[in-house]
């Protein structure tokens, strides 16, 4: 070879970057596999027993003893520490473990074996599931209808249970371990009805299935709860409408009213609530049941009106629309709302609404054809309202106490709520009247105080707080707000009547909040659960 010959370009296989240099020899390449990963001659590695299977997630590790476990496993927060001593309601205990994820739940007791004898994990549920259907239809809140049935399953054995609770529909699942089946069940509310009376047994009922002292078989609990769903009502229809009359009328001297205007008010009540009995037997909805009851107070002020009677009938509409504002309902959603349990909570609303506008419809009917005949009706002969305390402070003991009869309390709490929405209206009169604050706040605060005894009185007895705080929020119900809003728009001054109905769902609002923030308040400075803060403090900082 020559030189020129040495110094021509070579070609590209040539230059390669994995070609071997020159002078080195080089192995057949092709029987040869190396990599990075290949190990070096000479090096020995441990090869796993061939008989060993091939483990999987649920496979224990090697070495693990079951003997020598530990009892529990321990989160990397550590555990924290939970009282959870029966001296406390079972709602307060219940509700603690609810805020807590499944995993952090002490459960000191071990579960029973599958050969020991208990009841059947679907009777339980089922069980479960038909005391949360008494506890929601009778308008409790979300967050109190799992505590109720996280009770009933752990009285039971079941601590691996995860209750769920929206407006209409309740399911619980539980799970005996990581590597079982679960096992749902969920059942359906289809129909509502008010009567705190069985609201009570209920809770009763959790009361002495969650004590530990006592033995209550599945049988006896199954017998306790028919016997509840059997019980007759503690009022008759008689009474029921005469409080609701009476209820009425207590509202019309709260908002000025004399003597006429109180049997005015009373009479298109009564007549209003046989009609709407009329058409809930004829199966119609609460919308319609709501706009026909809505109708007589209205016509009854109008007719007094067209009459060139002296009284104010404006009070006497006020006073028919108190009977029928869903107080109860406002307060179970912007419960359910501050809680946490936001699909439910626009239901409820949503449900509100629907009752307000019907409210609506079947007034504002009335004050078209009573304005287009000449009515002269003027908001301003309410405003003197103020210049008889002691009588308003009787109408407002008085209206709680018919607003109880109407929800079927029982009869020992009947007093307790009576006094309790008294002390509500003085407040909010020696706020508002003598203090000349705004009208909110001093509905906000009075609600609040309700909220406050009424679930202290609910703690003291271990009773659920809704007969307490429901009837005593009646005498802060927005009826002249809601009435005046709707005489401007029937006027066809609309701007004003919107003006009116905002400052009416404002107070609404107000009550809402203030009887949730009193309860609260209670739970806040009496210890309940973890002495140091509560689980439920990160849930609404968005993160």
């Amino acid at each position: 070879m020559t030189d020129a010959e040495d110094r021509k370009p070579q070609s590209d296989e040539a230059r390669m970057a994995f070609t071997a240099p020159a002078g080195i020899e080089v192995g057949d390449s092709e029987s040869e596999t190396t990599s990075e990963f290949a190990l070096p001659k000479g090096l020995d590695v441990l090869q796993a027993p061939l008989h060993e299977p091939e483990g999987s997630a649920f496979t224990a590790p090697s070495g693990y003893i079951v003997e020598d476990a530990p009892p529990a496993f321990t989160p990397a927060g550590g555990i924290p520490r939970i009282s959870l001593t029966k001296d406390l309601p079972w709602q307060d205990r219940m509700r603690t473990m609810l805020r807590m994820p499944v995993a952090e739940r002490p459960a000191p007791e071990r579960m029973p074996r599958a050969e020991d004898e208990g009841p059947a994990v679907p009777r339980v549920l089922d069980m479960t599931l038909r005391i949360g259907e008494l506890l929601l239809a009778g308008g409790e809140g979300a967050e109190d209808v799992e505590a109720a049935m996280f009770a009933v399953c752990r009285s039971y054995g079941l601590d691996r249970c995860e209750p769920n609770v929206t407006f209409t529909l309740l399911s619980i699942s539980y799970q005996p371990s990581l590597v079982d089946d679960p096992v749902t069940a969920s059942r359906t509310v289809r129909r509502r009805g008010t009567d705190y009376t069985r609201l009570a047994a209920v809770y009763q009922l959790v009361d002495d299935l969650s004590d530990p002292e006592s033995h209550i078989s599945l049988e006896e609990a199954y017998g306790r709860l028919a016997e509840i769903r059997r019980n007759r009502h503690p009022y008759p229809t008689w009474v029921l409408t005469s409080a609701s009359g009476l209820l009425a009328g207590a509202a019309s001297v709260l908002v000025g009213g004399d003597l006429i205007v109180f049997i005015a008010a009373m009479f298109g009540a009564m007549l209003g609530d046989r009609l709407a009995w009329l058409c809930a037997g004829r199966g119609l909805p609460e919308f319609y049941q709501f706009t026909v009851a809505a109708m007589p107070p209205a016509a009854i002020g109008v007719a007094l009106t067209l009459t060139h009677v002296d009284v104010k009938a404006s009070a006497v509409i006020t006073g028919g629309l108190f009977a029928l504002l869903p107080g109860r309902a406002l307060v179970a959603g912007v419960q359910d709302g501050l809680t946490g349990f936001y699909i439910t909570a626009a239901a409820r609303l949503l449900e509100v609404t629907y009752f307000f506008v019907g409210i609506v419809i079947g007034v504002l009917v009335i004050l078209y054809f009573g304005v287009n005949l000449g009515a002269k009706l003027t908001p301003d002969e309410t405003l003197l309202a103020s210049d008889r305390p002691y009588w308003q402070i009787a109408a407002s003991m008085l209206l709680s106490l018919t607003f109880a009869v109407l929800l079927q309390q029982e009869r020992t709490t009947v007093l307790a709520v009576t006094l309790n929405g008294g002390v509500a209206w003085v407040v909010y009169g020696a706020m508002h009247y003598a203090g000349e604050f705004s009208p909110v706040a001093s509905t906000a605060v009075a609600a609040g105080l309700v909220g406050l005894f009424g679930q202290l009185m609910a703690r003291y007895r271990f009773a659920s707080a809704l007969p307490y705080t429901t009837a005593a929020i009646g005498p802060l119900l927005p009826g002249s707000a809601t009435y005046f809003g709707l005489l401007a728009i029937a006027q066809n001054d609309v701007d004003e009547g919107l003006v009116s109905l905002a400052t009416a769902a404002s107070l609404a609002m107000a009550i809402a909040i203030g009887v949730n923030l009193g309860s609260e308040i209670s739970r806040l400075f009496l210890r309940i659960g973890s002495p140091e803060k509560r689980r439920a403090a990160k849930r609404t900082r968005g993160f």
